[in-house]
């Protein structure tokens, strides 16, 4: 049974929907091959997604005439790589492709960060969807056309903003998530209600664990809330030269801790996003901007529903502040030499902060680090 809400990301001419819901692998050509300029795509995915997924999505893109392609990839972060952009173009330029054929990432944010940015780039731009089968990247990175790839000096160094044509954000793939996974990509999800939602984080704090243990409605309406939340945002911002800038609560401290663990499975994106929240709360407190208390919430959460919410409980790391800082002065959002976090005023009152005095960023990491 397919049960499923649509949304619209506008854009103008370049406006996409995003269909969220159940049963929508098994759709996906009735979905899919409208948006088709030619019908024929190359599905990119993992080890992970493909033996899951892969077969079901061909089968139903074929069924509406659509010629199938795939490419399988190792999983994980190190594959956002320059070598691996390297050797995925070159396998989609032995298929031939012309600039009407599209691209379907199939999988979660790693696959779509490296798809989206190899359809960026090919034949000056092809067409991509986004299949995204995990809760990370269907509440995040499958939406908003922010693509990429990472390098020695930090993450997603080298990409382009490029939209998709489509995102089926089909939730039955969560059901073979594992759970740490799963709680990774609720990470993403508590952010949006601590941006500017606090109803929102409210009603997390109330399903939260149930949700996380697999309860699909409450999944959906995460996803669905997550995901109009960030078209909202992106749709006024989307380059992020202003509000945009909003969804990186907790992703200066997160990037910079995923950074000092090779960007390896030893810390998941979302875990680090995690800890990067409540770094930038308790940032916020010691800068007189929020209630200590508002921080302690955050922290009470994340720990109830199972994330790590202090770097320190992270066992055979040696973490050291000024390894974290320079990571944080390599970050993309840097301006004019200044490290911009986002900080918040109160649960869901984040704002952007250029003017952070580093010694106080530096008391933060100390503590952090030793707590």
């Amino acid at each position: 049974m397919s049960t499923s809400d649509t949304l619209t990301l506008d854009l103008g001419d370049r406006s996409y929907d995003i269909h969220v819901g159940s049963g929508l692998i098994s759709r996906a050509g009735e979905l899919i091959a409208p948006v088709l300029h030619q019908k024929r795509v190359i599905i990119i995915s993992d080890e992970n997604a493909a033996p899951n997924y892969l077969a079901p999505l061909s089968e139903s893109l074929k069924a509406t005439g659509v010629a199938v392609s795939d490419i399988v990839l190792p999983a994980g972060e190190q594959t956002k790589s320059l070598d691996h952009f390297q050797d995925l173009t070159d396998r989609i330029l032995d298929e031939k492709i012309e600039r009407g054929t599209a691209l379907v990432a199939l999988g979660g944010g790693v696959i779509g960060d490296l798809t989206g940015f190899a359809a960026a780039t090919l034949l000056r731009g092809v067409d991509f969807i986004q299949v995204p089968t995990t809760l990370l990247s269907q509440v995040d990175s499958s939406v908003g056309g922010k693509t990429g790839i990472n390098t020695r000096h930090g993450k997603n160094l080298l990409g382009a903003f490029y939209q998709p044509r489509l995102v089926l954000a089909d939730i039955d793939t969560l059901d073979t998530l594992p759970h740490r996974e799963v709680l990774a990509g609720y990470a993403e999800v508590v952010k949006y209600g601590l941006i500017n939602d606090p109803e929102f984080f409210a009603w997390l704090e109330e399903n939260g664990e149930a949700l996380c243990s697999g309860d699909k409605a409450l999944r959906q309406h995460a996803v669905l809330v997550s995901c109009r939340a960030k078209a909202d945002i992106v749709a006024t911002d989307e380059r992020e030269t202003s509000i945009r800038a909003l969804l990186n609560l907790g992703h200066t401290f997160g990037h910079a801790l995923e950074a000092e663990t090779g960007f390896s499975d030893q810390l998941l994106h979302g875990e680090a996003v995690a800890i990067g929240i409540v770094m930038a709360h308790d940032l916020s407190a010691l800068m007189g901007l929020c209630d200590e208390d508002d921080g302690r919430r955050v922290k009470r959460h994340f720990e109830a529903v199972g994330l790590y919410a202090s770097p320190a409980r992270l066992a055979n790391v040696s973490w050291k502040t000024d390894a974290l800082l320079h990571h944080m002065a390599s970050d993309k959002k840097v301006k004019d030499g200044k490290v911009t976090f986002i900080l918040t005023r109160g649960i869901g009152q984040a704002f952007i902060a250029s003017e952070v005095v580093m010694d106080d960023v530096r008391r933060v990491v100390d503590q952090s680090i030793a707590a």
